[in-house]
């Protein structure tokens, strides 16, 4: 396989909530045995300070039921996901930078979707001057052009200048055909990632992800930086 690229101060408390829908056994066969259903994710995180970086991970256990991981505070550069000029502020001129990364891996830990936003904004006279978003995704491929691919993407914010705060976001809906299901209408996951910003400069990930058929070992990788 490939992987196609489409292009210790205390925290504050992390909140994680889980909906899980089972799938329906009626016309599934042998593969709804073996699933876990629909599930979807959610959860947020603070954002650490400057040169650290705060993760977290969610696993599929045997009884298919979300298991939530610690909460981790580390250095940028020993931290998961893609980070690249996370985490940068200047606080004279008031500009803030924050990446987050949304990540689905599989039980052979082969990362199969992902969704990774940049949010970068000014401040000044308490107010968010100016906001704005990028984000990037990833997928897993398969030989004889099988495998994971991007379905649609956003991205953006809700206020761009003049703001008292702004939220950036982005969304990417993947859709899955190759070695473990030919009709490509088994899985497909869903990812969104939110940065709420602060005209104070500080700023908080939200997360969620939607996945349609799960299976035990599953891994969600979240994170800013």
């Amino acid at each position: 396989m490939h992987i196609r690229i489409a292009c210790r101060s205390a925290l504050v408390a992390v909140l994680l909530s889980f909906a899980a829908v089972p799938a329906s056994a009626a016309g599934e066969g042998t593969r709804a045995d073996r699933s876990c259903g629909d599930l979807q994710l959610t959860g947020s995180l603070p954002a650490p300070p400057v040169g650290m970086a705060v993760q977290q991970a969610v696993s599929i256990g045997v009884d298919c039921r979300p298991r939530l991981g610690e909460v981790r505070l580390t250095p940028l550069g020993r931290a998961g996901g893609t980070a690249a000029g996370a985490g940068t502020k200047d606080t004279e001129s008031g500009w803030h930078r924050l990446s987050s990364w949304n990540e689905m891996y599989d039980c052979c830990h082969i990362r199969m979707t992902a969704l990774y936003l940049t949010s970068h904004w000014a401040t000044e006279g308490g107010r968010v001057v100016s906001a704005g978003a990028d984000a990037t995704q990833q997928w897993n491929r398969e030989p004889w052009d099988a495998g994971w691919s991007r379905k649609s993407a956003t991205e953006g914010v809700d206020c761009a200048t003049g703001c008292p705060a702004s939220r950036s976001e982005a969304h990417a809906d993947f859709t899955y055909r190759g070695i473990f299901d030919a009709t490509g209408a088994w899985y497909a996951n869903t990812h969104h990632s939110y940065v709420d910003l602060k005209a104070d400069g500080t700023a908080f990930c939200h997360f969620e992800v939607n996945l349609r058929h799960t299976f035990i070992g599953w891994n969600w990788q979240r994170g800013c930086a």
